[in-house]
């Protein structure tokens, strides 16, 4: 580890405010104060950077390539100089410069390179394979402008442009000389010259894909791994001839469509516009991706023969999936490979990451948009699914049914799951039960015929930034209570907190702890949305993306059941509540913006009327993200996972939560089913239906309205729902959607038929609460608990069961 004194750093970042920005420390305003440390933490890190470089390819080591098309990463400033041990000076450094630590740290934007869990996982994965010393490079786009930035309008979302690179691209180190080019459009010819066959591309447009690398380092160690941002530019900016003439908006036409595709994350793809620009931002990434790892594996080796045992591509969900085709492309177009050899590395080298077992979310693309956006692609896609039809109707006898559910291309669609289980060496779920679920129901066909091909590594979370970094009096405690901090790399050493289960002095920090971490909030809260909060109420949290499955909207209809209950008397309420919501909703969602709506609609509606003051308040947190997460999950008591059973694939937002000291209530869904493995029933709030349940009630045929009539307070809620709050707005789509929808669709998460079991367990919650002892009893054990679910365990199972690599701390 490079170190360094107060006095050095404040020497050397005061050079770097006067070579970046010609200001001196008086002149400088808290950005540049943030930039300039930056720009000298940057500067350590590649230095160790390039030496982890050349000891992976001195030392022969395989690499792990992690294509994800997003990485939530959020801020590195703080992050980064924890993991090098400068944090400490780092802060000494910036008192003496004259600024405020927290201001500074503050100063720096969230990188908005991702949506929800899938790019926060990755940028947790990334962090653990610095730190367990495994040489790997993570890929994805560039954005300009990343997620929306969320706004609340008159209780409504709007989505507004985040620009988090005004202030960020000091993080990033352009490579311009790794630059590749990427072919769209245009059409295919064959060509025989030789006796090699030779691929001719007519009228294609090429855009060249620029990387910027994101440097990341490992926590106590000098291994520093990179995130490459692929950058999307014209081959020429400008058509002079167009632009002489006056057609000035043709004249840039190249240029536009080339910087389209690094603009925003999930542009909307309601229209065929929006798919064929997505189509282009995942063909994009992974093509400049392919070429550059296997120009440089050449470079290395000087032959691809031995590509797979030196590099193992990891798909995170569907989205890279056309790395499979596109290294066919390069190993037959490019390097002369037949179809069977190149065929056998990659499928040596592909490994997939599936996360949800919605259908909808595992990407079927329109064979038009596939043929048109990237041809050569299509042809190939087109060879492999015909090889890989005839090997499942041999496999199942040609049963049409069972070959109908495994083909890639079938009814002029492209099966993005199936590219994947037939061009990969490995596909593994994300929790047990996921896992499970993916095997027997999912893709139980094609387990049947390469059983051992399917594999589970239940997710895991950064537990350094998520509990050490974020809440610091709970770090110091364990570290107190341990006798050191060896728990930073070694996440189970917290079973040990089991010791101290009974010792009512550490219960009682404890408690301190949360209550500090509550004012935090609070303080955050009321300087952000100018919203006072009661830190003697119980914290009970939401923040998640908004989807159905998800169910808000339970959480919702509870809320309502206490208002009601209020009205109805006054003294209902033994422990008073805070509900907080965060959550953004995809633009083209409309239901999920809806529900957003309804939200803040019965959070005006509660927080205005005098019964529940000092009882129930009811807050959306606006424009959730990873530095809001940070001041949520330590001040959260109660932590909402309650998913409809078999619908989540596992969850990280739970785990963060759990080793928070957050109790969960939720069902047996996901990592929930891990959890309450370590837990128990004693130290959660479980209920609701299982997957098998869910199921069979589905099978059996589901009468939501019949539990509707049968249930006055449910009733009542549905009803007021539908008449709506005191701003005038009715709800009754989303009344009819839970009682009136088409074909089996009335309430198909099952939100009615799990309400009165989550009625139940949320008046045990309120039970519990009033008995602090038990409280932190079981918020210290779900600390103690939560080591099984740390990133570091995830990637090492990655490294040890699919990928075939060395590790740290194997």
């Amino acid at each position: 580890m490079i170190q360094t004194t107060p006095e050095c750093m404040t020497k050397e970042i005061t050079a770097k405010l006067m070579i970046h920005f010609g200001k001196t420390p008086e002149e400088a305003n808290v950005s540049e104060i943030m930039e300039a440390c930056a720009f000298w933490l940057r500067d350590k890190m590649a230095i160790h950077e390039v030496h982890t470089r050349k000891d992976t390819t001195i030392h022969g080591l395989k690499q792990v390539h992690y294509l994800s098309l997003e990485f939530l990463m959020g801020r590195s400033l703080m992050k980064n100089a924890y993991n090098m041990g400068m944090l400490k000076n780092l802060e000494k450094t910036i008192k003496t410069l004259g600024f405020e630590p927290a201001e500074v740290f503050e100063a720096e934007p969230d990188a908005a390179l991702g949506n929800g869990g899938l790019g926060r996982l990755a940028a947790c994965y990334m962090d653990s394979l610095a730190t367990l010393e495994i040489p790997a490079v993570g890929y994805s786009i560039c954005y300009e402008l990343g997620i929306f930035k969320q706004a609340i309008k008159n209780g409504e979302q709007i989505e507004l442009p985040d620009p988090w690179r005004t202030a960020s691209d000091s993080w990033l180190l352009p490579k311009s000389g790794e630059t590749q080019e990427i072919l769209f459009g245009g059409t295919v010819t064959h060509e025989i010259v030789d006796g090699r066959r030779k691929i001719k591309y007519d009228g294609a447009t090429k855009v060249l894909a620029v990387p910027n690398d994101m440097l990341i380092t490992g926590y106590n160690t000098n291994h520093t791994n990179h995130l490459r941002l692929w950058n999307a530019r014209a081959t020429k900016p400008l058509d002079m001839a167009l632009f002489s003439k006056g057609e000035y908006t043709k004249a840039l036409e190249e240029r536009d469509m080339a910087e389209s595709i690094c603009k925003v994350l999930y542009p909307n793809d309601n229209h065929p516009e929006g798919k064929t620009l997505r189509m282009r931002q995942q063909y994009f990434f992974v093509s400049a991706t392919c070429q550059s790892v296997v120009q440089k594996h050449l470079n290395a080796y000087g032959t691809l023969a031995n590509f797979a045992e030196y590099n193992v591509f990891q798909i995170n969900d569907t989205h890279p999936t056309l790395v499979i085709p596109e290294l066919m492309r390069i190993f037959m177009d490019i390097h002369g490979m037949d179809w069977d050899s190149a065929w056998r590395i990659v499928t040596d080298a592909v490994a997939y990451t599936n996360h949800t077992v919605m259908w909808e979310a595992l990407e079927r693309w329109p064979q038009s948009i596939i043929q048109n956006t990237v041809p050569r692609i299509w042809e190939i896609i087109v060879e492999i699914a015909r090889r890989w039809q005839a090997k499942c109707s041999e496999f199942y006898h040609g049963d049409m049914e069972i070959v109908k559910n495994l083909a890639i291309c079938w009814d002029n669609e492209v099966r993005m799951a199936n590219l994947c289980i037939a061009g990969g060496k490995a596909v593994n779920g994300v929790s047990t039960l996921h896992s499970n679920i993916l095997r027997t129901d999912v893709f139980k066909y094609a387990c049947q015929m390469n059983p051992d091909k399917f594999k589970n590594v239940t997710n895991g979370i950064d537990h350094r930034r998520w509990m050490s970094q974020i809440n610091p009096g709970l770090d110091a405690l364990v570290k107190e209570l341990l006798g050191s901090d060896k728990y930073l790399t070694h996440a189970m050493d917290l079973q040990k907190l089991n010791a101290f289960l009974d010792n009512q002095e550490v219960l009682d920090k404890l408690a301190a702890i949360k209550y500090e971490n509550k004012l935090k909030l609070c303080k955050f809260v009321k300087d952000t949305q100018g919203i006072e909060l009661n830190p003697n109420s119980l914290f009970d949290v939401q923040a998640k993306r908004l989807h159905e499955y998800k169910r808000q909207l339970m959480n919702v209809l509870h809320i309502i059941t206490l208002y009601h209950r209020l009205k109805d008397d006054p003294n209902s309420m033994k422990v008073p509540r805070t509900f907080l919501f965060g959550a953004k909703a995809a633009p083209g969602y409309v239901t999920a913006k809806r529900i957003i709506q309804l939200i803040n609609s019965l959070a005006h509606h509660i927080n205005q009327d005098p019964i529940c003051q000092g009882k129930l308040k009811v807050v959306f947190l606006e424009n959730y993200r990873v530095t809001l997460a940070e001041a949520l999950i330590p001040a959260a008591e109660i932590s909402e996972q309650i998913s409809t059973a078999g619908k989540e694939a596992s969850g990280t937002g739970n785990m963060k939560f759990m080793i928070n000291g957050a109790l969960t209530v939720g069902t047996l869904d996901g990592a929930n089913v891990e959890m309450h493995d370590v837990l128990g029933d004693e130290n959660m709030f479980l209920f609701g239906l299982h997957a098998d349940e869910v199921v069979k009630l589905k099978k059996d045929g589901y009468n939501p309205r019949s539990i509707y009539e049968s249930n006055a307070a449910l009733k009542r809620c549905l009803d007021q729902i539908n008449t709506g709050f005191n701003d005038g707005i009715s709800y009754s789509d989303l009344y009819g959607d839970l009682l009136n929808g088409f074909g089996g669709r009335a309430d198909q998460y099952l939100l009615l038929a799990d309400y009165d079991a989550y009625i139940k367990a949320q008046d045990r919650i309120a039970e519990t609460y009033l008995d602090k002892n038990k409280w932190n009893r079981m918020s210290l054990k779900n600390i103690a608990e939560a080591g099984i679910f740390a990133a570091d365990r995830a990637v090492g199972e990655y490294a040890d069961n699919i990928w075939n690599v060395g590790h740290r701390l194997g």
